[in-house]
């Protein structure tokens, strides 16, 4: 005879509450019998027993884990109650042992810390591993009530942490030095250039005696193996050029003029001639004198920004004072107010413009309250002045330049170096200029009546027409935006 549906349904919400009840008599067990022997754990666990008291924290570790399997099994409360006491009383031992150890072992403590910090778990393997073991031996003396022998052994675990350490943190700073003058030994470099790379090892060696004199002031010695690590890099080059002039690869004349190349590309940076006819000390003190101008000149400026600061400031108190004195309803006020307005969007609107473009597409600067784009990244072919394919790019990004300033006067200034005729320069700069207008007022939809062309051929040089570096700067198209302060 088939089983009723309906018994059967009752059998399996019996076995399911039988198992619910169940379920619920071990939680009441457990929260029971296991609540001292839980927080008993966590106090241990506070202090770090199991690393200071291994011994007593492991004896509570069996005793709770013989509870639990106590409780799942259904063993009687009388064994539940003995393991978990137990428990407890083996965890509290692992506390008070562990306290005492962070008292008595304190030095060790710290030392071990410091050698982990400067991971000597990994750079020094070996050195860390021999004192784990002598900080455990200290730590069962300890445990056991031998506090000679684990002072003994506390001494022995701190020098050798701090041996660690001092690996480590040689490791971590000397390592790359070490390797480069290794492989410099093999490959012989001291023969070629001996004092270089002595400079390099004389240099290691102070780094590492600074860092056993005092391992926690690291800036000098990471410094002294950094120039090391320059010095050693050095040799290898120096070493390959003396092999190459030696072997007939590299003449001595051929030696100098390579070297002298970069100081001509620096000198046409500069916009300096680049004379070496008797050696590039005069060329030296040039480019010298030219970068402290410089900095004085930026210096300067700086100082001007500064005042232009405080006089903005000054006419900010004038503002609030005129407030004071008439109310705020003078038109006098109202044009400061506007005016000073207008030149703080301007200010915004050219550091908006400043980040669109690269140093390889525009420079960007002010004159006032003008805007110019220098765009050095167009370019024409010689003699003409057709906008090419390749400069599209940069001009879309000119026509978003520009819509940041509406209803402003566009001017375009075409210019050219001095090679070439003056009234051929000022032609061809003439059409160049009314190239890039009309691409403007076509392409980029900008009324024409907002665009003047102006060619100025070889007269408005920026640079040195004597250098290759100075003409391909005089070479150049700005555009002068002058915002209209009414709605800049």
């Amino acid at each position: 005879m088939a089983p009723n549906p309906s018994f059967v349904r009752l059998l399996v919400l019996a076995a399911f509450l039988l198992g619910t009840v169940d379920s619920l008599a071990q939680d009441e067990l457990r929260n029971t019998f296991f609540k001292d022997a839980d927080a008993a754990l966590a106090e241990a666990d506070a202090v770090d027993a199991q690393l200071l008291a291994p011994r007593s924290y492991d004896k509570g570790t069996k005793a709770y884990a013989a509870a639990d399997a106590g409780l799942r099994r259904g063993r009687n409360v009388q064994y539940l109650r003995d393991k978990t006491a137990e428990a407890a009383s083996s965890f509290g031992a692992a506390k008070r042992a562990a306290e005492l150890a962070k008292t008595v072992l304190s030095q060790v403590l710290k030392s071990r810390q410091d050698a982990f910090n400067a991971h000597a778990n990994e750079l020094s393997q070996e050195i860390w591993d021999k004192a784990n073991r002598e900080f455990a031996s200290a730590i069962r003396y300890l445990e056991r009530g031998d506090l000679k022998s684990a002072k003994r052994k506390d001494i022995q675990a701190t020098s050798l942490y701090r041996d660690a350490e001092l690996m480590a943190i040689k490791a971590q700073y000397l390592t790359e030095t070490r390797r480069l003058l290794a492989d410099a030994d093999k490959r012989r470099v001291g023969r070629y250039a001996p004092f270089t790379l002595n400079k390099a090892k004389q240099l290691l060696a102070d780094a590492e005696r600074e860092l056993e004199e005092n391992r926690y002031d690291t800036d000098y010695p990471r410094n002294l193996a950094q120039q090391a690590n320059y010095e050693a890099k050095h040799a290898f080059y120096l070493a390959d050029v003396v092999l190459s002039v030696r072997d007939k690869d590299l003449s001595v004349e051929m030696l100098v003029l390579q070297w002298e190349d970069p100081l001509r590309q620096i000198a046409g940076a500069a916009d300096i001639l680049p004379a070496m006819s008797d050696g590039h000390e005069g060329l030296r003190i040039e480019l010298v004198a030219y970068i402290e101008n410089t900095q004085n000149e930026l210096q300067s400026l700086g100082q001007d920004v500064n005042a232009g600061i405080l006089r903005l400031a000054d006419m900010e108190e004038e503002i609030r004072a005129l407030d004071e004195r008439l109310g705020g309803a003078t038109a006098e006020r109202a044009a400061l107010v506007k005016r000073l307005e207008a030149q703080a969007r301007v200010k915004a609107q050219f550091e908006q413009v400043e980040k669109m473009f690269t140093k390889s597409e525009a420079r960007v600067f002010r004159e006032g309250n003008n805007v110019i784009l220098r765009l050095v990244g167009l370019s024409f072919d010689s003699g003409a002045s057709a906008i090419k394919q390749g400069s599209f790019d940069l001009l879309a990004k000119v026509e978003k330049a520009i819509d940041i300033f509406p209803r402003s006067e566009l001017v375009i200034e075409g210019h050219t170096d001095s090679h070439g005729g003056d009234e051929l320069n000022q032609k061809l700069s003439q059409e160049r200029a009314e190239s890039l207008q009309q691409y403007m007022i076509n392409a980029m939809r900008i009324p024409s009546y907002r665009v003047i062309a102006t060619g100025y051929g070889e007269t408005n040089p920026v640079a040195n027409n004597e250098t290759a570096a100075g003409r391909a700067k005089n070479r150049r198209i700005d555009i002068v935006i002058k915002p209209n302060l009414d709605s800049a």
